[in-house]
């Protein structure tokens, strides 16, 4: 259980914080509401590019990270489809150095054609390595664009195009970043031990007088996004390349994360590929030696994600028969319910994942800025009792209206010698 107290500035800058008592370390955590969905069409990329100029100092401190050293910080920070998060880790004595920098980068940043060059040929460097440059690297990127027709999720955090980043203007990334960069946009979230009350003083103190609206026009920004269209035909693409092993992978619709069906999937998953004991590895990899690697998983999107199931063929075995042993498991979840022994482990592996997580500062400061921007900041405290109140029998009934074959989306990625 995390007891947190929660407050909002004038400007709307959301303020979480929980007491954590027994510890020297403090945690400070900016999410911003932005990522790839926010996105133009035309010009992806932009926010994990923002990621990266946010770390290039500002007209009051120009390097970012000398400060931090001093006050014997760790910083980091993470881009995803739906936002932006920063984090901070420090001495508890020292957390204001954290607030006064982070408040100083949310307005003050300096963007100079030579630094967004520099970050432009960085940006676009991880792109080829990732996708271009890496084994499978544009296989996530078919599966998307295949499974998506209109939502923004249909391109990955990066951007579409590494084109997009590179004809990008520095008037273009200032209007992104003026945009979405202001506190009526942001959630501060601090685990310390430290009285939240006085948590909240500081927070005023350093960004009390940074302008929520103004700068950008209109405080926190509200995009209006499409809706992707309820998938009526199962969708399919084959393609050649060079790797060593043909993999198989298969996509399905499923709940956003707020949705019942949400956790309903996370538990199916697990029961598929929880482990070397899970059903996927133990039936195609052990006994049926199939494939020498399975998996499955969820998006985990706050707006409607995937349920993705992959795997790579031994040299010997067909696509055919491979891609039907896959979907010979999905059948068996919308058949046959789990044993208690099955389902009562993958609801013991999400509470002790929990309880664990609940240990670190920095995984608490993380939490309760993500909580609060989906929207339901209690939901920190009730999702183990959620994944706990599923039946067997409602997971059969979840996976057979998920694990359909017209809404399915596979990618065949031929390799090797066949």
């Amino acid at each position: 259980m995390i007891d947190y107290s929660e407050h909002t500035l004038a400007n709307g800058l959301r303020v979480v914080v929980n007491r954590a008592p027994s510890t020297e370390m403090a945690a400070v955590n900016v999410l911003y509401r932005v990522g790839a969905r926010n996105e133009n069409p035309l010009r992806t990329g932009f926010a994990h590019l923002f990621e990266h100029l946010m770390f290039r100092g500002t007209r009051a401190v120009p390097d970012f990270d000398a400060p931090l050293h001093k006050a014997s910080a760790e910083n980091n920070a993470f881009t995803n489809n739906d936002y932006t998060d920063y984090y901070i880790t420090l001495p508890r004595e020292n957390v204001e150095t954290a607030l006064w920098i982070e408040a100083d980068r949310m307005t003050g940043l300096q963007i100079s054609p030579e630094v967004l060059e520099a970050e432009k040929k960085v940006v676009v460097e991880e792109f080829n390595q990732r996708y271009i440059n890496q084994p499978y690297g544009d296989q996530w990127l078919l599966v998307r664009q295949m499974a998506y027709k209109v939502h923004p999720y249909r391109w990955p955090t990066i951007g579409l195009s590494p084109e997009h980043i590179m004809g990008a203007s520095v008037d273009e990334v200032m209007a992104f970043y003026r945009r979405y960069y202001n506190p009526a946009n942001a959630i501060l979230s601090v685990a310390a031990d430290i009285e939240p009350a006085r948590i909240f003083e500081m927070a005023e103190k350093w960004f009390g007088a940074v302008p929520g609206e103004g700068i950008t026009g209109a405080g926190r920004p509200v995009d209006v996004l499409p809706p992707e269209p309820l998938q009526t035909q199962a969708r399919r693409m084959e393609v050649e390349r060079d790797v060593p092993a043909t993999a198989i992978t298969i996509a399905f619709p499923m709940g956003g994360r707020t949705s019942r069906n949400y956790y309903a999937c996370d538990i199916l998953s697990d029961l598929l590929a929880g482990g070397s004991s899970a059903r996927l590895y133990e039936s195609l990899v052990r006994r049926q030696r199939l494939f020498s690697g399975v998996n499955a998983y969820i998006t985990g999107d706050l707006d409607p994600g995937l349920f993705v199931v992959t795997g790579h063929l031994l040299p010997e075995v067909s696509v055919s028969a491979g891609e039907e042993a896959l979907w010979e498991e999905l059948r068996r979840l919308c058949g046959e319910p789990a044993g208690d022994y099955e389902l009562e482990k993958v609801k013991n592996k999400f509470e002790a994942e929990t309880a664990f997580g609940e240990l670190n500062v920095m995984n608490r400061a993380m939490n309760l800025g993500f909580y609060d921007m989906v929207g339901d900041l209690g939901l920190i405290n009730r999702e183990v009792e959620i994944y706990r109140s599923f039946s067997a029998g409602e997971l059969v009934d979840e996976a057979g209206a998920t694990f359909r074959h017209e809404r399915s989306s596979t990618l065949i990625y031929n390799g090797g010698k066949r």
